[in-house]
């Protein structure tokens, strides 16, 4: 039931007239010293967006290092009552609601009930027996389940519709068997069957209804109160009503029921829940000690940017506004963006009848954009990138800084006593380098390298790279001079790389 948008075009908005409005701001947003102060500014983005592309109402919120600092709601929730949207407002978030699906599916697996790499039809028995494309074809795995690569043929305006299918109807469609695009594991088509599917193994295994395990093993840890699947019997006078834009004017769309397809579009929520799930899974960064906190494991949340190889590109308009070719691959339950502008994006758009829906995320700054329209497939990517942009350039969604790790300190320490004292077999050294260029010519290349810049400050500070590797640039009288060490992977420390060049 859901309108997802296929990973090249995740960016692009999915109506040829939204993909035509907000053009990016030119110059970079003022440095603020926080979110709020850019308040303003990214709440026009969004009404000029919806202006544009004839929405009646959204929600838009900003997580950032675990909390729900900016949240606003614009327009109306119901166009013949007026009734404005507020941050209490539930939207049907569509193909946003995958995210759930393929982290119940991580939570199974990490309890050792399911195996991603174990045959879908151990969990479904419906799928034995499917006629395969060709005789030399893998059976369909869960995991390509999961990405979308078990050769079932993009599905969006069919699986729009499905929603309200009865479990039995689903059991008599997968037990007669499904056509196939081609063959398991060539490459990824978008599907919504395939996480329907994932939703009947959630069921299967734990034992319990998919929509009652998501809201008893996730939902309700995260105090996700007022999310759930069941539109029609929930409360009504909170709910954003669906519209289409037809003959110049919005045109009710019709409410579909919940169903076995729930799994791959049926999440109703509103701002003042689903921060909280972008909260939780933006706390899996970094990895690093302490007590676990959530219903899911950090290194279990961090999986879901681990993309399936099937890697496409596309040309596109920057944030910013320049072209640029950007990557994407997709995850568990996500998009994960190579975005020119703003870095790492991971992401997953939702569309449905009567409502668009987009969520990004920057994991290595712990900021998060979402935002809910209740317009049908009118996703609100656009602006939503764009505010990550403006939030990047005014310094309020910058990655976290690497920490400089005991031993990489001790590298860089060593590094200034080799400069100081000209002699690189002072080092501990890796058996390569000295094979890579002999002690005496990087003895000489010391020394020309001092005559040529004069004296140096060493005092600059380590960048990491990782714990292990890092860079570094010294002003000296004449220039300056990049330098580089990397540890051997080896216990105890030892150079592989140990490097002093001339810098621009």
């Amino acid at each position: 039931m859901i309108r997802a948008l296929s990973a090249a075009l995740l960016l692009a908005s999915s109506t040829a007239a939204s993909a035509q409005v907000v053009a990016p701001a030119p110059a970079a947003a003022p440095r603020a010293s926080s979110v709020e102060g850019l308040e303003p500014q990214l709440t026009m983005i969004f009404d000029t967006w919806m202006k544009q592309t004839h929405v009646p109402g959204l929600v838009y919120g900003v997580v950032k290092d675990g909390k729900l600092v900016l949240v606003r709601g614009l327009g109306v929730q119901d166009v013949a009552s007026g009734k404005p949207v507020t941050p209490d407002s539930l939207f049907r978030i569509a193909s946003m609601s995958k995210a759930f699906t393929a982290m119940a599916i991580l939570k199974l697996r990490d309890e050792d009930r399911l195996s991603l790499d174990a045959p879908a039809e151990r969990y479904v028995p419906e799928m034995r027996g499917w006629t395969y494309p060709s005789a030399d074809s893998r059976r369909i795995r869960v995991a390509d389940l999961l990405h979308h690569t078990a050769g079932f043929v993009e599905d969006n305006p069919w699986g729009d519709r499905q929603q309200p299918l009865p479990e039995a109807a689903f059991s008599a469609m997968l037990k007669s068997g499904v056509p196939f695009a081609q063959a398991p594991g060539q490459r990824m088509e978008y599907s919504n069957l395939g996480y329907a599917t994932l939703g009947r193994i959630v069921s299967n295994v734990s034992g319990v209804r998919y929509q009652d395990y998501i809201r008893r093993e996730i939902m309700a840890p995260l105090g996700m109160t007022t999310t759930g699947y069941d539109v029609l019997n929930g409360p009504q006078d909170v709910r954003a009503l669906g519209y289409r834009w037809q003959d110049d004017a919005w045109v009710r769309e019709p409410d579909m029921a919940d169903g076995a397809f729930g799994a791959m579009g049926g999440v109703q929520t509103s701002a003042n829940d689903y921060w909280r799930w972008v909260a939780f899974l933006l706390s899996g960064w970094p990895a690093r000690d302490g007590a676990e906190a959530g219903p899911i494991k950090r290194a279990t949340v961090r999986e879901i940017v681990e993309g399936a190889n099937f890697v496409s590109t596309v040309d596109k308009a920057s944030a910013s506004g320049r072209m640029c070719r950007v990557a994407t691959a997709y995850g568990m339950g996500w998009s994960v963006v190579n975005d020119c502008d703003v870095g790492r994006i991971v992401s997953h758009s939702g569309g449905y009848p009567g409502y668009g829906s987009i969520v990004m995320m920057l994991p290595e700054a712990g900021v998060g954009v979402f935002a809910f329209a209740n317009r049908t497939y009118a996703g609100p990517s656009k602006p939503v990138l764009e505010v990550l942009y403006q939030l990047r350039q005014a310094g309020l969604a910058d990655e976290r800084a690497l920490p400089v790790s005991t031993d990489l300190a001790r590298a860089y320490d060593i590094a200034r006593d080799v400069w100081k004292r000209g002699d690189p077999a002072r080092a501990p050294l890796a058996n390569n380098v000295a094979l890579d260029r002999d002690l005496a010519r990087r003895r000489k290349d010391i020394v020309e390298l001092k005559e040529r810049v004069g004296a140096c400050r060493t005092d600059a500070p380590i960048t990491p790279i990782s714990a292990m590797e890092g860079t570094f640039t010294w002003t000296c009288a004449n220039g300056n001079v990049a330098g580089r060490v990397q540890r051997a992977p080896t216990p105890s420390l030892s150079l592989q790389v140990l490097s002093f060049t001339a810098a621009e």
